[in-house]
């Protein structure tokens, strides 16, 4: 029995799953799962650690890693559980930036670790850096093992990535933003997201606009390859935050610009179909668009996959991470070999 935790880029908040897996024939079962909002301060100093000087960003990573163990701590109180036996956290992004050989997510697992007294399994990107991977995405072991009756597995968070087999290896790769950018966006108009897509709805498509997102040098770079913040931050924000355009016509503008970029790596690769999760899931405008544009099956799984499945499966990362098994795959990352990898913290 393990907990995952996860938190995504879109900043929505913590992500707990609860989980008895499965080993070595690969399962789960989800036991209880629960999304925790981040408090105003604490969403904007996560949002702002970007900016932050080194000495505070130190004392974020800790002051974050004992907000994640009081959290569980909570969680396993109210719950009225015993103790899983490890805590696999993902952290939280701040710097992800293979081209240049650095990766940061902060959430110290030794802090966790001091709050629960529970085995913690953190900092699960590095090590694939070191290798030479990307750090990213890494999920799609999870999704083989665990989800492989389906075509293909797609995410949409804070960026959309996507993790299919084929002949005999998986593939696995981020394909553009997401939430990341839809929020941003949505935050000009008061809210914290576009619901259903209705935003997008009552806007029109730019076609410039359009046409500079849709030519970026990222997507004609074959795989594997991921995103980060600083990418959009380089690429994508200066373009997108254009006040000469309606905030509705540019939130139009990114969700086209997403569907036609997820419709063409469907297509391209010629996927039956594919399970959806993440929050975006939940952005019907948004899927109509990419149904669309492919002849591939979209299938929304029940609202606890959607919500946790990428939280279930850092759980069976930080499991599989402690049997000293193989949790990153090179044919996803680019690194020099498979390997196991992430901290532990505790005995």
């Amino acid at each position: 029995m393990g907990i995952g935790l996860m938190s995504g880029t879109s900043l929505d908040g913590l992500d707990i799953c609860l989980s008895e897996y499965r080993f070595p024939q690969p399962g789960y079962k989800i036991l209880m799962a629960e999304t925790l909002p981040y408090s105003p301060e604490l969403k904007q100093k996560l949002k702002n650690s970007i900016a932050l000087s080194g000495e505070q960003l130190c004392r974020l990573d800790m002051e974050y890693g004992h907000f994640l163990g009081k959290t569980v701590k909570e969680f396993i109180r109210k719950k009225q559980i015993p103790n899983p036996d490890f805590i696999a956290s993902h952290g939280h992004t701040v710097f992800h930036n293979p081209k240049d050989g650095y990766t940061l997510q902060i959430g110290n697992g030794a802090a966790i670790f001091a709050e629960t007294g529970i085995k913690t399994v953190y900092d699960f990107r590095t090590g694939d850096l070191a290798l030479g991977g990307q750090g990213a995405p890494l999920v799609p072991i999870g999704d083989e093992l665990l989800f492989g009756e389906y075509d293909a597995c797609l995410n949409l968070g804070g960026f959309s990535n996507i993790s299919f087999n084929r002949n005999g290896k998986r593939i696995a790769f981020d394909i553009c933003p997401v939430n990341i950018v839809l929020n941003r966006l949505a935050e000009k108009l008061g809210k914290s997201f576009d619901k259903n897509g209705e935003i997008a709805k009552s806007g029109t498509v730019d076609a410039q606009l359009l046409e500079k997102l849709d030519r970026l040098e990222f997507y004609r770079t074959e795989p594997p390859k991921s995103l980060g913040i600083e990418w959009c931050s380089h690429n994508v924000f200066p373009i997108i935050d254009s006040p000469e355009l309606f905030v509705e016509d540019r939130i139009s503008t990114f969700g086209f610009h997403i569907s036609n970029q997820i419709s063409k790596v469907l297509n391209h690769y010629q996927i039956k179909n594919v399970l959806i999760t993440g929050g975006g899931a939940y952005n019907s405008y948004l899927l109509q668009s990419i149904g669309a544009k492919t002849n591939t099956e979209l299938i929304l799984p029940q609202s606890e996959i959607i919500e946790y499945k990428e939280s279930l499966i850092f759980g069976w990362l930080g499991l599989l991470r402690l049997k000293g098994e193989i949790n990153i795959l090179s044919s996803v990352t680019g690194a020099s070999t498979d390997h196991s990898s992430g901290l532990i913290a505790g005995n």
